[in-house]
Order: C-alpha cells, then sequence, then structure tokens
C-alpha cells in the first residue's frame, strides 16, 4: 500500500518548457537583449506577474494590457511546435506506481495543452493543479496543501518533485519532503534535512521506492 504521494511540478521538471516560455519574452519585447538561457535562469519558478513587473522595471517598458493574452498566445504557438517532454521522464513515470498529481503556477489551459503535446496526459488523468484555482503562488505552500488534501494525504505523506528553489522554499514551507531535479548535473543523489537534489528523471523511481519504504535518504 502506498504510503506517499507525489506532487509534481510541470515547467522544467516534468516538460522542457523553461525555455519556450523565455523565447515568448523575446519574441514579443523587442527591447530585451538577454538571452534564453539567462531570462530562465533569472525567472525560474517565479509568477509571470512578477516576471512582467521586473521586466518593466529594468527595461523601462508600459506594456499594454493585452500583453498577457498575446504572451499565453504565443507560449501555446511555441508548445505546439516544440515541447518535449524532459528526457527520461516518460520512462519515469511508466515506473512511478504512486499516487500523483501535478501542482503548477501556470493556468489550467496551459497546463493541459503542456501535458496533451508532451505525451503525458494519461499519466494524471484530472489530478491537476493549477495556482490560478486558489489565487496563490509558490512559496506560498497553499497549492501544495490544496493538491494533497485534494488528493487525500496528509502533509507529512507528500514528496514534491520541483526544479526551482521557489518550488523547494513552498514544499519546506507545507511541511512536505522534496526532490530537486538539477538537469545535467553530475552527482549522485544526496539530501539536506528534508529535500534530497538528483539530476537524472531515471533515479526517481527508486528514490520514491526508499523514501516509501524507509523515508528520506540522508547524506553519507
Amino acid at each position: 500500500m502506498p504510503r506517499i504521494c507525489v506532487i509534481f511540478d510541470l515547467d522544467g521538471t516534468l516538460v522542457d518548457s523553461e525555455g519556450l516560455c523565455n523565447q515568448a519574452f523575446i519574441d514579443l519585447i523587442p527591447p530585451l537583449t538577454e538571452t534564453v538561457d539567462s531570462l530562465t535562469k533569472r525567472y525560474r519558478g517565479k509568477k509571470l506577474a512578477q516576471i512582467l513587473a521586473d521586466l518593466e522595471e529594468r527595461y523601462c517598458l508600459d506594456l499594454p494590457d493585452e500583453f498577457v493574452v498575446r504572451y499565453r498566445q504565443r507560449v501555446a504557438e511555441l508548445f505546439s511546435r516544440e515541447l518535449k517532454p524532459i528526457p527520461g521522464v516518460l520512462d519515469m513515470l511508466e515506473r512511478t506506481d504512486f499516487p500523483k498529481c501535478i501542482a503548477s503556477s501556470g493556468p489550467l489551459l496551459k497546463i493541459h495543452q503542456a501535458l496533451q503535446v508532451s505525451g503525458l496526459a494519461s499519466y494524471f488523468n484530472n489530478n491537476i493543479f493549477s495556482s490560478y484555482e486558489i489565487n496563490s503562488w509558490k512559496p506560498e505552500p497553499d497549492l501544495f496543501l490544496f493538491a494533497a488534501k485534494a488528493m487525500g494525504f496528509m502533509p507529512r505523506q507528500c514528496v514534491v518533485v520541483e526544479d526551482s528553489e521557489i518550488g523547494i522554499e513552498a514544499a519546506k514551507a507545507a511541511e512536505m519532503k522534496s526532490l530537486y531535479y538539477v538537469p545535467n548535473a553530475n552527482v549522485r543523489p544526496w539530501g539536506n534535512g528534508d529535500t534530497v537534489m538528483f539530476g537524472d528523471m531515471l533515479q526517481l523511481p527508486q528514490l520514491l521506492a526508499a523514501m516509501n519504504a524507509n523515508g528520506l535518504p540522508r547524506n553519507r
């Protein structure tokens, strides 16, 4: 009987979308001089309103009211052509036999499109939760607590899989254990408190199985 519920972030954790989301800023805001990589590093895990406010301040912009609609449309176009799952995610999900859901800061329409395009929708069914449903964004714990309650688990029974420091902060605030995905990190999984860092999605099933059986792995 599973003792844990796995709560996945979406962007940058299950789907390789961070670069596409930031490419949309470059496409729509000509004054931007930064690269996709630099924008991704700066804005990973942050809510759209915070990102736009930061761009306006740093580039002395006054973005029009309809910018968010245009931005969402551009992201949808890029997703439809280029979105892929994170390497190893499909195999990982096939081998992850625990109750699982998605808790994302993005709107539901974006989440559903990402899952359909990437071929991941069937793994989650209707177990999808958005910050826009509850008007609360990471690093606040509300989204993870909302997801846990909907899935029928206590916070201490949940494991959050995230790729951003903001998401890890939200997991800690929710008093949940977390697995911090740092892509291409050439390290063995290691733990610090209630967080374990790992660099390959194919490592995840073993980590989850160990947590389900014995609790969170610690540093050795």
